[in-house]
């Protein structure tokens, strides 16, 4: 008998003990779903922004590239080579997207100082930045349910004490809660889901403009 007396005391200790720490949980899901939301509409300017700016205009690339690639493949001097591409890799500001214009910019340096290799590991960090743009919207797409199902089962215990004790108000209370906590945390992952899809595409078109401008840059004559 002092065995389950013991055994009672403790589940209903534990049992506490959640309850409690289930409860003091409430109210920081709900501060970081609201400052979710919040991050959701400025990376929405963020992406509006970026599409009103995001020029591609694939022609002038292959025009360009093809031009950087029969200079890489002349009989002229190496230095007279790497400075004639470098001078039209800068030349691409506002005619391609920021990725791509960035990274002709940047690579530019490299290829008039004849360092090719070091093209490479410039691609590959702007790879790392893009994923860092998209990084943002993945972690709400992913967390945002994830904190919009633990705002609506929180409340749920409090609704159902307050059933039983037949307080209809606590009970109303709590499910206007558990319901409006889940639509806010729904509507900041939907929301950062399409931006992430769609910044997916945009990047993956640049990195294969840029492998572009990499295979043009390492021609041999």
């Amino acid at each position: 008998m002092v065995e389950i007396a013991f055994l009672s005391d403790f589940g209903s200790t534990m049992t506490f003990i959640t309850y409690v720490f289930s409860n003091s949980l409430l109210y920081p899901v709900m501060i970081l779903l609201l400052v979710f939301a919040l991050v959701s509409l400025i990376l929405t300017g963020e992406f509006i922004t970026e599409y009103t700016r995001r020029n591609r205009n694939q022609r002038e690339l292959e025009k360009q590239t093809y031009r950087i690639s029969d200079i890489m493949k002349s009989s002229q001097s190496s230095d007279i080579r790497y400075k004639e591409s470098a001078s039209i890799l800068r030349s691409f500001g506002g005619k391609q997207t920021q990725m791509v214009t960035a990274f002709s910019k940047d690579a530019a340096d490299s290829v008039e100082a004849g360092d090719l290799r070091h093209i490479e590991k410039i691609a590959d960090d702007y790879e790392i930045r893009m994923t860092k743009i998209t990084e943002k919207t993945r972690l709400i797409t992913t967390i945002g349910p994830m904190l919009g199902l633990m705002a609506t089962l929180i409340p749920l215990g409090p609704a159902l004490i307050g059933l039983t004790e037949g307080n209809i108000a606590a009970l109303a209370t709590n499910l206007v809660i558990a319901f409006t906590t889940t639509v806010v945390g729904l509507f900041a992952a939907s929301l950062c889901f399409g931006l992430t899809t769609i910044r997916n595409r945009w990047y993956w078109q640049d990195m294969i403009d840029i492998d572009y401008l990499i295979d043009a840059l390492e021609e041999k004559k």
